[in-house]
């Protein structure tokens, strides 16, 4: 147990260290010899994972230099795109959708997986089903983001609501995955929406319980909980590079279709590569029956998340998605 902890731990830390810049890429951008492409540590970057590991998007790019960066959270994410020190990557649509709406240059141009989203409760929380959260606390990666407005809007709707909007449920937030284990472990917190595998983790090796399973989720089956996206600027400054990221992102779902056992062991290679730990192959093997790795975007889906995001106060506005998702050379290249 205390290995698997510190692995996760790792997996934080390495994520912290990159998004501060001691990562491999060069931190000064991309020109027209190198593009920097992110990504998470998660089991839902699947796509951007294997495409690292096999080689597909630098097979697509030639002799442009793909350099990698991996994130702990959309915030540093959204933050080097900001910064012009990242052009291209891997997010959950939450962060990617709320700088859009503070006017930042964002854009997708895929979805990568759908799902992926677990509600579970510590096993003496006294948590059997949603209703029970009155008066409970529950921890999310972060504040507003995709698996806490997805959790929040369920709620809402059974009448109880986060000590955010003065209601009775607690809410801790920017809780990483390795310290929801911690928590969970040590009984300081009840319940959370977990990005997988990590909610997968929490049921099979701390025996929690599920409350809501990936598609009993708002939105579960067709909202991205992982999107492309890179900065209008970049895809008009420099389209063939971002053709040969899509070329390279459409080869690796394709393969983790077709190849899921060994998708599976580079993913936990990956890992290891990052912590010298691995995860245990049952939890990967049951988180990945909880996502769906796509380039089906959903549009409305993310609209639809955006306006449960506005119904819960997360944005102060009405919010208008018009100009967030171009797929129009994703449609092209699958044609």
């Amino acid at each position: 147990m205390k290995k698997i902890l510190k692995a996760f731990a790792g997996i934080a830390l390495v994520g912290m260290l990159t998004a501060c810049g001691t990562g491999n890429t060069s931190g000064d951008g991309s020109s027209a010899d190198s593009v920097s492409i992110g990504y998470f540590p998660n089991l839902d970057h699947a796509a951007g994972i294997v495409g690292k590991e096999k080689g597909f998007f630098q097979d697509e790019l030639g002799d442009v230099e793909a350099n990698f960066r991996d994130f702990p959270n959309g915030n540093d994410f959204i933050d080097a795109l900001d910064a012009g020190t990242l052009d291209i990557g891997y997010v959950g649509p939450g962060p990617a959708i709320n700088y859009f709406l503070r006017g930042g240059d964002v854009v997708v141009i895929s979805a990568a997986a759908n799902g992926a989203t677990l509600i579970v409760a510590r096993d003496d929380a006294g948590i059997e089903e949603l209703t029970d959260f009155d008066g409970k606390s529950f921890c999310t990666p972060g504040n507003g983001c995709t698996h806490n407005v997805q959790l929040e809007i369920m709620l809402q709707d059974l009448g109880l609501e986060s000590n955010r909007l003065g209601g009775t449920v607690e809410h801790q937030s920017r809780v990483a995955p390795a310290n929801m284990v911690a928590m969970f472990e040590q009984g300081q917190i009840d319940a959370a929406a977990a990005p997988e595998p990590w909610g997968t983790y929490l049921v099979e090796e701390l025996g929690a319980k599920v409350v809501a399973e990936w598609d009993e989720v708002f939105l579960g089956e067709t909202l991205p909980s992982v999107v492309l996206v890179t900065s209008k600027r970049f895809l008009e400054e420099q389209p063939e590079i971002v053709e040969s990221v899509l070329k390279g992102h459409i080869q690796s779902v394709e393969y983790t279709h077709e190849n899921t056992e060994d998708t599976l062991k580079t993913i936990n290679d990956a890992l290891y590569n990052l912590t010298q730990q691995r995860l245990p192959e049952s939890v990967l093997e049951s988180a990945w029956q909880r996502m769906v790795v796509t380039t089906n975007t959903f549009p409305e889906a993310l609209q639809a998340w955006a306006d449960a995001s506005y119904q819960l106060s997360f944005i102060e506005e009405e919010p208008d998605l018009t100009g967030f998702v171009d797929t129009s050379k994703l449609e092209e290249l699958l044609k």
